[in-house]
């Protein structure tokens, strides 16, 4: 045994030796074509091909579809192999679904032929970039085979695992909520239990636009006839309170897409604007809720306010006239532009994934841009107002299980009289204690109702006595 050491580590010594000469004295242009003759004889006597997928563009722009579905496949089908995994859960949090490890090798057979799946990873640990807020680690998958089997891997398999890995990704994925941090998105599990029945709304309004957003799910052939981007556009608007963001939740439900909530405060520019669009794939809601808040896009058409002149102070000290400067350029947080958002919502680069909404959610809709919300850009405009009778029998089974109550006459008059938002309505429904009933609820609410009633009826007389007043005024 120590003999075979000895020998072999002498043997080892000796190459290094003259693999260190090689490099040292032998010239680069024979070196060249040394490697080169060495790689054509390797390649002749090597019997496997490869084939890199990598997990995004070259662009990083998107990540490739069929990396993904690599990913999900083998990691159904194949993860026993592995010696370590990584663990996320699945559907509903009900199980565990297990991914592979980077640096991990798996062995794969399809029809009869044996294929190697790595999973590799270059610049491992390195910083994330601040420019465009991704890391560094580049990863991909090699698919390593028998040259033989080259046409059945390229022509069946590679379509077979995309076709298994996309069906096992629907079955398995849970839905997310994204937002967004520098041009890359970061997200948590979705899972808001708002949908259609539970939304405070009229019967006939709810059953228009559930048909609405199934329509668009299934109109992939009509919107490539017309020659039309596959998104559509939905203005949420009315008072806070009226069930805006639950609409929304219960849209994603529906339709079982991911939602994408787009604050506009935390993108640079327009660039950094065009890079998260082209991130968000297909089956996904991209909100921006109180748009009118969001940044001063409406003012961007009107004429801006003139420049300050600065001071005599500031004429003589120049340090203090730059640093305000410097101060108003800091407070510009984002100079994302109204051309910027309306090439994001139905641009060329709008069209870069199809099946999506793109929702918009104000409370103030005179404020928007008619730029903004013009037909072809919010092609829907649902008004979400106060709470009617109707409205509120959908709160009453959802809090107290009633459909019906000797009170129900009282309360129909009074949300008849008043304006009251859903949000309301359903604070005093809300059981306050464990021995709470649903009539006391219900008197909670009409006590409540009565005296926003007086408070309104206070409020009109005291308008009315001012508009006297005023008269009185100007007649004298």
């Amino acid at each position: 045994m120590g003999e075979t050491l000895g020998t072999l580590g002498s043997a080892m010594a000796a190459f290094m030796f003259l693999w260190a000469m090689y490099q040292q004295y032998v010239p680069d242009d024979l070196r060249h074509h040394i490697e080169k003759y060495y790689q054509r004889l390797v390649k002749y006597f090597y019997p496997y091909n490869e084939i890199t997928v990598n997990e995004y563009s070259r662009d990083r722009f998107t990540r490739n579809e069929v990396y993904t579905a690599i990913e999900t496949y083998l990691s159904t089908n194949n993860a026993v192999q592995a010696k370590r995994l990584k663990a996320d859960t699945a559907k509903n949090n009900q199980s565990l679904f297990l991914t592979i490890d980077d640096q991990q090798e798996v062995e794969d057979e399809f029809e009869g032929a044996k294929l190697w799946c790595a999973s590799i990873i270059s610049n491992p640990g390195t910083q994330t970039s601040h420019m465009y807020g991704y890391s560094n680690e580049k990863r991909h998958y090699r698919l390593t085979f028998h040259k033989k089997h080259r046409d059945l891997i390229t022509k069946k398999y590679l379509h077979h695992v995309l076709n298994e890995g996309k069906e096992i990704n629907s079955r398995t994925r849970q839905r997310k909520l994204y937002t967004n941090h520098g041009a890359m998105w970061s997200s948590v599990v979705f899972d808001h239990p708002a949908t259609f029945q539970t939304l405070a709304m009229e019967a006939e309004k709810t059953r228009e636009i559930k048909e609405d957003l199934i329509s668009f799910s299934r109109a992939k052939e009509f919107y490539a006839r017309i020659g039309k981007a596959w998104k559509r556009g939905y203005l949420l608007y009315g008072p806070p309170g009226t069930g805006k963001s639950t609409m929304i939740a219960a849209m994603a439900n529906l339709l079982h897409y991911d939602v994408y909530d787009l604050e506009l405060t935390a993108v640079r520019d327009n660039t950094e604007l065009r890079r998260l669009l082209i991130q968000v794939p297909s089956k996904s809601i991209i909100v921006i809720e109180d748009i009118d808040c969001s940044l001063d896009l409406t003012g961007q058409r009107k004429k801006k306010e003139k420049v300050k002149e600065p001071t005599e102070e500031e004429e003589k000290d120049p340090n203090k006239k730059q640093g305000k400067g410097e101060d108003a350029e800091q407070g510009k947080t984002s100079k994302v532009t109204l051309a910027g958002l309306l090439n994001f919502i139905d641009g060329l680069w709008s069209a870069s994934n199809g099946e999506r909404l793109v929702v918009f959610t104000t409370n103030y809709i005179e404020k928007l841009d008619p730029a903004l919300i013009r037909r072809g850009r919010m092609d829907k405009r649902i008004e979400l107002s106060y709470c009617s009778f109707e409205s509120f029998k959908v709160l009453a089974w959802n809090y107290l299980l009633l459909e019906a109550h000797h009170l129900f006459d009282k309360i129909e008059i009074l949300l008849g009289e008043i304006k009251v938002t859903p949000a309301d309505v359903a604070e005093h429904l809300m059981p306050k204690t464990i021995e709470s009933d649903s009539e006391t609820s219900l008197k909670s609410l009409i006590q409540a109702l009565e005296m926003a009633k007086k408070e309104a009826a206070l409020k009109t007389k005291e308008e009315e006595d001012k508009e006297e007043s005023k008269s009185a005024i100007e007649d004298e």
